[in-house]
């Protein structure tokens, strides 16, 4: 069935632009300002403020637990909460373990209901070019890390970056160090590096609970894939309560501060929560495989 919404107001950064979507075969066939030469049938989307569907790291999630816990856990945290896909990593210290490691996290997250972006989280001691290899065959984005500066200035990055071509993946910091003045000297010397040698990488470490920054997703190829309102892509979008008080708001402080205007969150077509009613469709959400990091740079 093809069908029209119209006047959605898509916030874009911390701004709100006037849209309207032709949806065909689950997917969206056109996005425009405005469509009056057509037949369908319309849905009016003007007493709300549109957002793609929030994407959120979370390196915790319980998946060696009972089906139960799972679904609270995935529930309160992400289908309440207008998340539509996280990200994930699972922890290794020795490349020989990643295939099985991965294999195992993509079975306990069979039953997902969203889906899904597993990476590998490393100790910088472990960073070497035929591990950087083995993670471009499994296509997954490389956590990496570190309590010491020292020893992220000895590592012989050039040849990291060569193994890196042309997947490249961007490495994502984790800085261990106790203190904020440390982590801070960290982060400088980490994107010094990075910048130097012209790495691809997250300047910033990601923050549990959180959505992805649009720098984030770019970067690791999460964009266009999911989360994002373009002709061709998933049916996939939120729907808060518009009102003067959120007019000039980022998605980011809709989804920290204004949780409790959410009314709808629809994902790939399907409807999983209307006002205070959430559905949990276990095994609805998949693995999403990032092919090419870093190739969509647009808004």
């Amino acid at each position: 069935m093809a069908y029209i919404i119209e006047n959605m107001n898509l916030l874009k950064k911390d701004k709100l632009e006037k849209i309207s979507i032709l949806v065909k075969n689950e997917r969206i066939s056109t996005i425009t300002n405005e469509m009056k030469n057509y037949s369908y049938v319309k849905m009016n989307a003007s007493g709300y403020i549109t957002t793609n569907p929030h994407i959120i790291f979370d390196p915790k999630i319980p998946t060696l637990t009972s089906f139960s816990d799972m679904k609270s856990y995935m529930t309160e945290r992400f289908l309440k909460r207008g998340c539509t896909t996280f990200l994930t990593y699972v922890s290794v210290s020795q490349e020989k373990k990643l295939k099985t490691s991965l294999k195992q996290a993509k079975m306990g997250l069979l039953s997902s209901p969203i889906d899904y972006v597993i990476g590998v989280k490393i100790p910088l001691s472990a960073l070497t070019p035929s591990f950087i290899r083995t993670t471009k065959r499994e296509k997954v984005p490389v956590f990496i890390e570190f309590s010491s500066v020292d020893e992220l200035k000895e590592k012989p990055w050039g040849w990291i970056r060569e193994a890196m071509f042309p997947y490249n993946s961007p490495l994502i910091p984790c800085f261990q160090m106790d203190g904020e003045r440390e982590k801070k000297r960290a982060k400088q010397v980490w994107n010094e590096i990075m910048a130097k040698h012209n790495i691809a990488n997250i300047r910033e470490e990601l923050i549990q609970g959180e959505p992805l920054t649009q720098e984030a997703l770019h970067k690791i190829g999460i964009l266009p894939l999911k989360s994002h309102l373009h002709a061709g892509s998933e049916v996939s979008y939120n729907f808060y309560r518009k009102s003067s008080e959120i007019i000039n708001i980022d998605e980011k402080s809709l989804f920290l501060y204004h949780s409790d205007r959410l009314l709808v969150t629809v994902h790939k077509g399907e409807v999983i929560r209307a006002g205070d009613k959430v559905w949990f469709r276990s095994g609805y959400g998949e693995h999403v495989i990032i092919k090419t990091p870093s190739f969509f740079t647009g808004e």
